[in-house]
Protein backbone atom coordinates (compact mmCIF):
# COMPACT_ATOMS: atom_id res chain seq x y z
CA UNK A 1 0.00 0.00 0.00
CA UNK A 2 1.38 3.71 -0.97
CA UNK A 3 0.64 6.41 1.38
CA UNK A 4 -1.18 9.01 0.64
CA UNK A 5 0.86 12.38 -0.76
CA UNK A 6 0.05 14.80 1.43
CA UNK A 7 -2.50 15.39 4.05
CA UNK A 8 -3.48 18.84 2.62
CA UNK A 9 -6.71 19.50 0.68
CA UNK A 10 -5.19 20.37 -2.80
CA UNK A 11 -4.09 16.72 -2.87
CA UNK A 12 -7.19 14.96 -1.70
CA UNK A 13 -9.02 17.34 -4.34
CA UNK A 14 -6.43 16.41 -7.24
CA UNK A 15 -7.01 12.92 -5.98
CA UNK A 16 -11.07 13.26 -5.96
CA UNK A 17 -11.97 13.20 -2.80
CA UNK A 18 -12.86 17.21 -2.55
CA UNK A 19 -16.43 16.69 -2.02
CA UNK A 20 -16.21 13.94 0.63
CA UNK A 21 -13.20 16.21 2.17
CA UNK A 22 -15.14 18.97 2.55
CA UNK A 23 -18.58 17.35 3.33
CA UNK A 24 -16.67 15.32 6.51
CA UNK A 25 -15.28 18.85 7.75
CA UNK A 26 -18.79 20.72 7.59
CA UNK A 27 -20.69 18.20 10.02
CA UNK A 28 -20.25 20.29 13.15
CA UNK A 29 -21.14 23.69 11.13
CA UNK A 30 -24.69 21.82 9.65
CA UNK A 31 -25.14 20.06 12.87
CA UNK A 32 -25.56 23.87 14.78
CA UNK A 33 -27.77 24.73 11.62
CA UNK A 34 -29.64 21.96 12.30
CA UNK A 35 -30.35 22.70 15.77
CA UNK A 36 -31.90 26.55 14.34
CA UNK A 37 -33.89 24.31 11.84
CA UNK A 38 -35.61 22.06 14.59
CA UNK A 39 -36.30 24.93 16.80
CA UNK A 40 -38.33 26.44 14.55
CA UNK A 41 -39.83 23.28 13.67
CA UNK A 42 -40.54 21.70 17.34
CA UNK A 43 -43.77 22.92 16.89
CA UNK A 44 -44.98 21.24 14.28
CA UNK A 45 -42.98 18.79 14.61
CA UNK A 46 -44.76 17.92 17.74
CA UNK A 47 -48.61 19.21 16.56
CA UNK A 48 -47.97 16.08 14.34
CA UNK A 49 -46.99 13.65 16.57
CA UNK A 50 -48.72 14.27 19.47
CA UNK A 51 -49.09 11.23 21.75
CA UNK A 52 -47.94 8.46 19.39
CA UNK A 53 -45.08 7.83 21.25
CA UNK A 54 -47.06 7.85 24.93
CA UNK A 55 -49.40 4.72 23.86
CA UNK A 56 -48.36 1.48 24.47
CA UNK A 57 -50.50 -0.32 21.12
CA UNK A 58 -48.86 1.79 18.71
CA UNK A 59 -45.86 1.18 16.54
CA UNK A 60 -42.80 3.39 15.16
CA UNK A 61 -40.44 1.81 12.58
CA UNK A 62 -37.10 3.87 11.96
CA UNK A 63 -36.09 2.72 8.26
CA UNK A 64 -34.09 3.26 5.44
CA UNK A 65 -31.27 1.12 3.66
CA UNK A 66 -27.74 0.88 3.61
CA UNK A 67 -26.10 3.69 5.58
CA UNK A 68 -29.55 5.21 6.17
CA UNK A 69 -30.87 1.70 7.59
CA UNK A 70 -27.54 1.97 10.31
CA UNK A 71 -29.14 5.56 11.28
CA UNK A 72 -32.32 3.40 12.22
CA UNK A 73 -30.06 1.02 14.21
CA UNK A 74 -28.40 4.03 15.97
CA UNK A 75 -31.40 5.69 16.93
CA UNK A 76 -34.18 2.60 17.75
CA UNK A 77 -33.13 1.78 20.90
CA UNK A 78 -32.39 4.84 22.68
CA UNK A 79 -35.89 5.77 21.26
CA UNK A 80 -37.60 2.85 22.60
CA UNK A 81 -36.24 2.88 26.37
CA UNK A 82 -37.63 6.19 26.61
CA UNK A 83 -41.42 5.86 25.37
CA UNK A 84 -44.17 3.63 26.00
CA UNK A 85 -44.86 2.92 22.70
CA UNK A 86 -42.96 -0.33 20.75
CA UNK A 87 -39.93 1.39 18.56
CA UNK A 88 -37.66 -0.47 16.15
CA UNK A 89 -35.27 0.01 13.36
CA UNK A 90 -35.98 -2.58 10.26
CA UNK A 91 -34.16 -2.12 7.40
CA UNK A 92 -36.26 -1.15 4.07
CA UNK A 93 -34.70 -4.53 2.38
CA UNK A 94 -35.80 -6.69 5.34
CA UNK A 95 -39.37 -5.09 5.36
CA UNK A 96 -40.18 -5.06 1.13
CA UNK A 97 -38.71 -8.87 1.22
CA UNK A 98 -40.76 -9.97 4.62
CA UNK A 99 -43.27 -7.79 5.25
CA UNK A 100 -45.75 -10.00 7.20
CA UNK A 101 -42.68 -10.40 9.88
CA UNK A 102 -42.95 -6.99 10.57
CA UNK A 103 -46.42 -5.41 9.75
CA UNK A 104 -49.53 -6.09 11.58
CA UNK A 105 -52.61 -4.48 10.02
CA UNK A 106 -54.21 -3.56 13.12
CA UNK A 107 -51.10 -1.96 15.31
CA UNK A 108 -51.21 1.71 14.38
CA UNK A 109 -47.73 2.54 12.90
CA UNK A 110 -45.31 5.46 12.35
CA UNK A 111 -42.86 4.89 9.38
CA UNK A 112 -39.83 6.89 10.10
CA UNK A 113 -37.88 6.82 6.66
CA UNK A 114 -33.93 7.96 6.36
CA UNK A 115 -32.83 8.93 2.97
CA UNK A 116 -30.79 11.21 1.56
CA UNK A 117 -32.11 11.56 -1.83
CA UNK A 118 -34.94 10.24 -0.89
CA UNK A 119 -35.39 8.62 -3.94
CA UNK A 120 -34.26 5.32 -3.60
CA UNK A 121 -36.59 2.52 -4.71
CA UNK A 122 -36.94 0.45 -1.36
CA UNK A 123 -37.71 4.00 0.38
CA UNK A 124 -40.48 5.00 -1.99
CA UNK A 125 -41.50 1.12 -2.37
CA UNK A 126 -41.53 0.72 2.13
CA UNK A 127 -44.09 3.58 2.62
CA UNK A 128 -46.89 1.94 -0.26
CA UNK A 129 -46.47 -0.83 1.54
CA UNK A 130 -46.75 0.19 5.17
CA UNK A 131 -50.00 2.30 3.84
CA UNK A 132 -51.20 -0.99 2.06
CA UNK A 133 -50.64 -3.43 4.89
CA UNK A 134 -51.68 -1.20 8.06
CA UNK A 135 -55.02 0.17 9.41
CA UNK A 136 -54.08 3.40 10.33
CA UNK A 137 -50.38 5.36 9.45
CA UNK A 138 -48.50 8.29 9.79
CA UNK A 139 -44.96 8.67 7.87
CA UNK A 140 -42.20 10.96 8.75
CA UNK A 141 -39.67 11.05 6.11
CA UNK A 142 -36.32 12.57 7.25
CA UNK A 143 -34.46 13.49 3.72
CA UNK A 144 -31.77 15.70 2.33
CA UNK A 145 -33.35 16.66 -0.83
CA UNK A 146 -36.63 18.25 -1.27
CA UNK A 147 -36.74 17.27 -5.01
CA UNK A 148 -36.52 13.67 -4.11
CA UNK A 149 -39.43 10.50 -3.78
CA UNK A 150 -39.68 11.33 -0.61
CA UNK A 151 -40.32 14.60 -0.40
CA UNK A 152 -42.47 14.79 -3.19
CA UNK A 153 -45.01 12.37 -2.38
CA UNK A 154 -45.67 13.48 0.95
CA UNK A 155 -46.59 17.52 -0.45
CA UNK A 156 -50.12 17.75 0.49
CA UNK A 157 -50.81 14.67 2.64
CA UNK A 158 -51.93 14.88 6.03
CA UNK A 159 -50.52 11.41 7.20
CA UNK A 160 -47.02 13.07 6.28
CA UNK A 161 -44.35 15.38 7.73
CA UNK A 162 -41.46 15.55 6.01
CA UNK A 163 -38.35 17.40 7.69
CA UNK A 164 -35.48 18.47 5.51
CA UNK A 165 -32.23 18.75 6.55
CA UNK A 166 -30.12 21.64 6.05
CA UNK A 167 -29.21 22.08 2.14
CA UNK A 168 -25.62 21.19 1.73
CA UNK A 169 -26.27 17.54 3.60
CA UNK A 170 -27.55 16.22 0.79
CA UNK A 171 -23.65 14.94 -0.16
CA UNK A 172 -22.39 15.25 -3.59
CA UNK A 173 -20.12 12.99 -3.20
CA UNK A 174 -20.76 8.67 -3.27
CA UNK A 175 -20.57 8.46 0.25
CA UNK A 176 -23.07 9.31 3.11
CA UNK A 177 -21.49 11.74 5.33
CA UNK A 178 -22.72 14.58 6.72
CA UNK A 179 -26.41 13.32 5.16
CA UNK A 180 -25.97 10.46 7.73
CA UNK A 181 -25.54 12.32 10.69
CA UNK A 182 -27.67 15.26 10.35
CA UNK A 183 -30.49 12.47 9.73
CA UNK A 184 -29.39 10.75 12.90
CA UNK A 185 -29.13 13.94 15.26
CA UNK A 186 -32.75 14.99 13.41
CA UNK A 187 -34.16 11.66 14.47
CA UNK A 188 -32.36 11.66 18.65
CA UNK A 189 -33.87 15.32 19.04
CA UNK A 190 -37.14 14.89 17.33
CA UNK A 191 -37.87 11.90 19.49
CA UNK A 192 -36.33 12.26 23.04
CA UNK A 193 -37.77 12.70 25.39
CA UNK A 194 -36.03 15.65 27.42
CA UNK A 195 -37.91 19.14 26.85
CA UNK A 196 -37.31 20.65 23.20
CA UNK A 197 -34.70 23.60 25.02
CA UNK A 198 -32.91 20.53 26.63
CA UNK A 199 -32.47 18.58 23.08
CA UNK A 200 -31.48 21.51 21.48
CA UNK A 201 -28.70 22.38 23.90
CA UNK A 202 -27.59 18.30 23.44
CA UNK A 203 -27.61 18.96 19.71
CA UNK A 204 -25.53 21.57 20.03
CA UNK A 205 -23.02 20.28 22.57
CA UNK A 206 -22.73 17.41 19.88
CA UNK A 207 -21.36 19.95 17.53
CA UNK A 208 -19.13 22.01 19.64
CA UNK A 209 -17.26 18.29 19.96
CA UNK A 210 -17.61 17.76 16.70
CA UNK A 211 -15.47 20.59 16.14
CA UNK A 212 -13.10 19.39 18.38
CA UNK A 213 -12.41 16.17 17.10
CA UNK A 214 -12.13 17.47 13.73
CA UNK A 215 -9.26 19.76 15.18
CA UNK A 216 -7.84 16.82 17.46
CA UNK A 217 -7.16 13.56 15.65
CA UNK A 218 -6.31 14.43 11.83
CA UNK A 219 -2.47 13.61 12.74
CA UNK A 220 -3.63 10.62 14.45
CA UNK A 221 -5.67 9.36 11.34
CA UNK A 222 -3.08 10.32 8.48
CA UNK A 223 -0.17 7.81 10.45
CA UNK A 224 -3.08 5.64 10.41
CA UNK A 225 -4.13 5.75 7.06
CA UNK A 226 -0.29 4.93 5.87
CA UNK A 227 0.27 1.74 7.93
CA UNK A 228 -0.29 -1.44 5.38
CA UNK A 229 -3.49 -2.53 7.33
CA UNK A 230 -5.23 -5.79 4.99
CA UNK A 231 -8.78 -5.35 6.93
CA UNK A 232 -10.03 -3.71 9.62
CA UNK A 233 -12.58 -4.94 12.45
CA UNK A 234 -14.80 -2.23 14.07
CA UNK A 235 -16.14 -3.17 17.43
CA UNK A 236 -19.07 -1.34 19.30
CA UNK A 237 -21.87 -1.92 21.78
CA UNK A 238 -25.09 -0.81 22.36
CA UNK A 239 -26.51 2.00 19.79
CA UNK A 240 -22.49 1.99 19.07
CA UNK A 241 -23.40 -1.23 17.15
CA UNK A 242 -24.62 0.33 14.55
CA UNK A 243 -21.56 2.67 14.41
CA UNK A 244 -19.39 -0.15 13.61
CA UNK A 245 -21.53 -1.06 10.79
CA UNK A 246 -21.67 2.15 9.56
CA UNK A 247 -17.79 2.47 9.79
CA UNK A 248 -16.98 -0.77 8.21
CA UNK A 249 -19.66 0.13 5.20
CA UNK A 250 -17.71 3.62 5.08
CA UNK A 251 -14.36 1.35 4.37
CA UNK A 252 -16.20 -0.80 2.37
CA UNK A 253 -17.25 1.29 -0.20
CA UNK A 254 -14.46 4.19 -0.45
CA UNK A 255 -11.89 1.51 -0.91
CA UNK A 256 -13.58 -0.13 -3.61
CA UNK A 257 -13.66 -3.51 -1.51
CA UNK A 258 -10.36 -3.32 -1.66
CA UNK A 259 -9.99 -3.20 1.96
CA UNK A 260 -12.55 -5.69 3.90
CA UNK A 261 -14.07 -4.58 6.83
CA UNK A 262 -15.99 -6.03 9.18
CA UNK A 263 -18.25 -5.20 12.68
CA UNK A 264 -19.34 -6.60 15.66
CA UNK A 265 -19.58 -6.41 19.19
CA UNK A 266 -16.87 -6.80 21.71
CA UNK A 267 -18.33 -9.32 23.28
CA UNK A 268 -19.77 -11.35 20.12
CA UNK A 269 -16.25 -10.70 18.77
CA UNK A 270 -15.43 -13.68 20.18
CA UNK A 271 -17.95 -15.77 19.54
CA UNK A 272 -15.65 -16.80 16.00
CA UNK A 273 -15.18 -13.51 14.64
CA UNK A 274 -11.82 -13.35 16.32
CA UNK A 275 -10.54 -16.10 14.25
CA UNK A 276 -9.93 -13.29 11.21
CA UNK A 277 -7.00 -11.52 13.70
CA UNK A 278 -3.75 -11.73 11.91
CA UNK A 279 -0.49 -9.75 11.41
CA UNK A 280 -2.25 -7.48 9.03
CA UNK A 281 -5.40 -6.59 10.60
CA UNK A 282 -6.54 -2.80 12.35
CA UNK A 283 -9.04 -3.44 15.35
CA UNK A 284 -11.25 -0.35 16.34
CA UNK A 285 -12.83 -0.50 19.20
CA UNK A 286 -15.34 2.24 20.47
CA UNK A 287 -15.96 2.64 23.69
CA UNK A 288 -19.64 3.18 25.56
CA UNK A 289 -20.50 5.97 28.16
CA UNK A 290 -22.24 2.81 30.28
CA UNK A 291 -19.77 1.60 33.21
CA UNK A 292 -21.14 -1.69 32.55
CA UNK A 293 -20.02 -2.07 29.08
CA UNK A 294 -16.80 -0.11 29.25
CA UNK A 295 -15.73 -2.97 31.42
CA UNK A 296 -16.45 -5.51 28.80
CA UNK A 297 -14.71 -3.54 26.44
CA UNK A 298 -12.06 -3.27 28.54
CA UNK A 299 -11.43 -6.93 29.40
CA UNK A 300 -11.38 -7.52 25.29
CA UNK A 301 -9.01 -4.58 24.52
CA UNK A 302 -6.60 -6.14 27.55
CA UNK A 303 -7.05 -9.34 26.28
CA UNK A 304 -6.39 -8.42 22.41
CA UNK A 305 -3.41 -6.19 23.37
CA UNK A 306 -2.09 -9.56 25.47
CA UNK A 307 -2.72 -11.77 22.47
CA UNK A 308 -0.21 -9.44 19.95
CA UNK A 309 -1.99 -11.34 17.15
CA UNK A 310 -3.54 -8.38 15.56
CA UNK A 311 -1.02 -5.30 13.80
CA UNK A 312 -2.69 -2.66 16.37
CA UNK A 313 -5.45 -2.45 18.72
CA UNK A 314 -6.95 1.45 18.62
CA UNK A 315 -9.75 2.91 21.35
CA UNK A 316 -12.02 5.58 20.60
CA UNK A 317 -14.10 7.08 23.42
CA UNK A 318 -15.11 9.55 26.49
CA UNK A 319 -12.70 10.57 28.84
CA UNK A 320 -14.17 8.62 31.99
CA UNK A 321 -12.27 7.58 35.36
CA UNK A 322 -9.02 8.36 33.74
CA UNK A 323 -8.75 5.41 31.13
CA UNK A 324 -6.03 5.74 28.90
CA UNK A 325 -7.60 5.16 25.26
CA UNK A 326 -5.65 5.83 22.11
CA UNK A 327 -8.13 8.70 21.23
CA UNK A 328 -10.79 10.73 23.50
CA UNK A 329 -12.97 13.81 24.43
CA UNK A 330 -14.58 14.72 27.30
CA UNK A 331 -18.13 14.22 27.08
CA UNK A 332 -20.55 15.09 29.87
CA UNK A 333 -23.75 14.23 29.85
CA UNK A 334 -24.16 12.68 26.40
CA UNK A 335 -25.42 9.51 25.52
CA UNK A 336 -24.00 7.13 23.06
CA UNK A 337 -26.64 7.05 20.58
CA UNK A 338 -25.53 10.90 20.43
CA UNK A 339 -22.30 10.35 20.57
CA UNK A 340 -21.75 8.45 17.64
CA UNK A 341 -21.66 11.01 14.62
CA UNK A 342 -18.91 12.36 16.50
CA UNK A 343 -16.90 8.99 16.25
CA UNK A 344 -18.11 8.61 12.78
CA UNK A 345 -16.39 11.49 11.65
CA UNK A 346 -12.80 9.52 12.48
CA UNK A 347 -14.05 6.75 10.41
CA UNK A 348 -15.39 8.97 7.32
CA UNK A 349 -11.56 10.68 7.85
CA UNK A 350 -9.99 7.67 7.83
CA UNK A 351 -11.95 5.73 4.57
CA UNK A 352 -10.78 9.12 2.60
CA UNK A 353 -7.36 8.54 3.32
CA UNK A 354 -7.29 5.33 2.72
CA UNK A 355 -9.15 5.60 -0.32
CA UNK A 356 -6.63 7.96 -1.74
CA UNK A 357 -3.70 5.71 -0.43
CA UNK A 358 -4.94 3.33 -2.32
CA UNK A 359 -5.19 5.59 -5.54
CA UNK A 360 -8.90 5.13 -5.61
CA UNK A 361 -11.00 8.56 -6.27
CA UNK A 362 -12.73 9.09 -3.19
CA UNK A 363 -15.72 10.87 -4.87
CA UNK A 364 -16.13 8.22 -7.08
CA UNK A 365 -15.00 5.01 -6.03
CA UNK A 366 -16.91 3.01 -8.13
CA UNK A 367 -16.31 4.44 -11.97
CA UNK A 368 -17.78 1.87 -13.77
CA UNK A 369 -21.00 1.98 -12.13
CA UNK A 370 -20.76 -1.20 -10.40
CA UNK A 371 -22.37 0.67 -7.16
CA UNK A 372 -24.05 3.78 -7.76
CA UNK A 373 -24.96 6.83 -5.48
CA UNK A 374 -28.43 6.19 -5.68
CA UNK A 375 -29.43 2.42 -5.70
CA UNK A 376 -30.05 1.18 -9.01
CA UNK A 377 -30.98 -1.81 -10.66
CA UNK A 378 -33.98 -2.87 -7.72
CA UNK A 379 -37.24 -4.09 -9.23
CA UNK A 380 -39.84 -3.85 -6.69
CA UNK A 381 -42.27 -6.66 -6.48
CA UNK A 382 -46.17 -6.86 -5.41
CA UNK A 383 -46.59 -8.33 -1.76
CA UNK A 384 -49.77 -10.11 -2.67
Amino acid sequence: MRAIPSSDATNRQQLGGGHTQAEIAQQPALWSELAAMLEREQAALSAFLGDWLRDPLNRMIFTGAGSSGFVAEMVADRINAQWPADVRAIHTTSLLTHPDDYLMRDRPTLLVSFGRSGSSPESVAAVDLVRDKVATTRFLDITCNAEGELARRGRGRADTFTLLMPAASCDRAFAMTSSLTCMLLAALTTFDAASWPQRLAQLRNVAALGRVALEQWEDVIAQLAAKPHARVIYLGSGPLEGWAREAALKLLELTAGRVPAFANTPLGFRHGPKSLLDGETLVVVVRSTQPLARRYERDLLDELRRDGIAAQVLSIGPMIDGENDDMTLSVPGLPDAWLAPVWLTFAQRYALRLSAALGFTPDNPFPDGTVNRVVQGVTIHRHD
